[in-house]
Parts: C-alpha cells; structure tokens; sequence
C-alpha cells in the first residue's frame, strides 16, 4: 500500500512567522514508521489541534505537518500480533498530531503500543466524539474517586464546563451521583448543562479569587479545572478539608500562583491529569 494516496490536512511553514493550510494528497510512504496502519474514520478538534495549525513550537516542531491527536477506524496493515486487518482501533495521546501525522488524514501509521481496541459495544464514531477531551475527563473524575472524594462529601466544581472536558466531567460526575456544579462564561448554555446534570451553574467570576488571601471559606468537596491559572489557586483555597482539584488545562494561564496554606493546613490535594502517556492497562 506504499503508493495509495490519501487526503489529508496539511500545515505548511513559509517563513518563519507565516503557516499555511490546505487539504492535500499524501502517500502512505509518507507516513512514519510503525506496525499498524490505520485507515482513519473519524478524528475529533482539540486545543492542540488548534496550536499545531498555528505553529505553536510547544507542540509541532517539524512541518509540513497534519495535526490530530486522536483518531478512530480500522486496522489496514499490521505487522504486530495483537492487531489485525479489519480491528476497530482507536489511538490518542502519545505523539500523534503533535510531531506524528495525525488523525486529520485519512491514514495513520503508529507504534503498536499506542493502538487500543475499541471497546465492545461502541463504534468508531461515538469513539471520536468522546475522543481525547472525553478521556481526559474520565482521567479527572478516575483521580478524584481514587483520592476518596465521595457523592456524600459535598459538591464538585467544574470549571470551563461547556467545553469538551468541562461537559464529558459534568455528565460523569453526575452520573455517578456527584452534586455537580458547573462553572461557565455562558450564560446561555445553562440548560444545556442542566441537561448533562449539573445541579448549579455559576459564573466564572464566582468561582476566580485574586485576592492575595491564602485560604477561602472551604467550599468544594473537589473539582475538575480546565482552566488553571488564577482560577485554579482559587480552587485549592477553597476546597474542603482532604478535599481534591483535578488538573487538565490552561485555557486562562499556565501560571500558578499560590501558598502551600491549602496542602498544609486543609490536606488539600492537587491532581494532575495527563492523558497523554497513560498507561495502556488504564486506557483499557
């Protein structure tokens, strides 16, 4: 299949602050090594999608370069014993759509240990839709109930709601009979986060605290942030006693600014969540 061309998104440097993109033809020979091959079906958007199109170094340092981080379909080659032609597969995280060609074209070719069976009774597609963001927020509300916070402890904040990690944590928590509280800059969304389960919805204002207090009054049992920055120091002083923050973003900042007050005096615990490199029996 060396010579099958395929389309694919592909982001062009033309100097050095100017990026191009277009749909293009690529050939499989193109493609990196690896033992499988995979005829993508479906690939979702995500923030580092959006920052390898622009040329963001932090994420993509070679181009030309198709971006996608996850991606689901079929096995179409594999020289690895666990994988067959056929197998329903999805992969996310690791390098792919960073400085591996990713899911925006029509084949991957990637290690084998990135590759994971698509679980039974889900298709390819609903794979996609869930995608990194979904699995992200499984990660988030995994760590928080591996920390010991429980439904009867109190409710759980969750920040950037409306976006893909923020609305996959709402719809988890809450179906495992977490008090949700979701935290958003859209008002107008509130039935839709009602509708994923959220008992409360506050705005982002209510939640953020730049004051240069090192403790608020202990409010949250835990909480999922997408957002980090001032947001997330607020967080952590205003969580309860033994209480957790799970940490998947930085839509507002990657900076931190706090004291060790909400660790020491609270036990206070801070998660952080990386879904790139979980390990494969988890992502099972």
């Amino acid at each position: 299949m060396s010579d099958t061309v395929f389309r694919a998104l592909v982001v062009s440097k033309t100097d050095e602050k100017t990026y191009t993109r277009e749909v293009t033809e690529r050939k499989i020979s193109d493609l990196p090594e690896g033992e499988v091959l995979v005829r993508v079906r479906y690939s979702s958007l995500n923030f580092k999608d959006g920052l390898s199109c622009i040329g963001n170094p932090g994420v993509t340092r070679n181009y030309p370069h198709t971006p996608g981080i996850d991606a689901s379909g079929e096995v179409a080659e594999s020289s690895d014993s666990r994988f067959k032609e056929g197998d329903s597969v999805i992969v996310t995280g690791y390098d792919l759509g960073m400085n591996t060609s990713g899911g925006f074209g029509q084949y991957i070719r990637v290690p084998a240990d990135w590759v994971i069976p698509l679980p039974e009774g889900m298709t390819v597609k609903e794979a996609a839709i869930y995608g990194v963001a979904g699995f992200t927020a499984a990660l988030s509300v995994d760590a928080l109930q591996k920390h010991g916070v429980n439904p009867e402890d109190g409710e759980i904040v969750v920040t950037g709601s409306t976006g893909g990690v923020g609305s996959v944590s709402v719809a988890l928590l809450s179906h495992l009979g977490y008090t949700v509280v979701a935290s958003t800059g859209k008002k107008e969304e509130s039935e839709f986060l009602r509708g994923l389960g959220a008992s409360d919805i506050i705005s982002r204002e209510e939640v953020n605290d730049e004051s240069k207090k090192p403790l608020l009054r202990e409010r949250w049992a835990g909480a999922v942030d997408t957002v980090g920055g001032t947001t997330l120091a607020a967080l952590l002083k205003a969580a309860k006693r033994g209480g957790a923050v799970a940490a998947t973003g930085l839509v507002a900042s990657s900076e931190l600014s706090t004291t060790v007050f909400p660790f020491i005096l609270r036990g206070v615990s801070l998660l952080g969540i990386d879904s790139g490199f979980t390990p494969t029996k988890l992502r099972r």
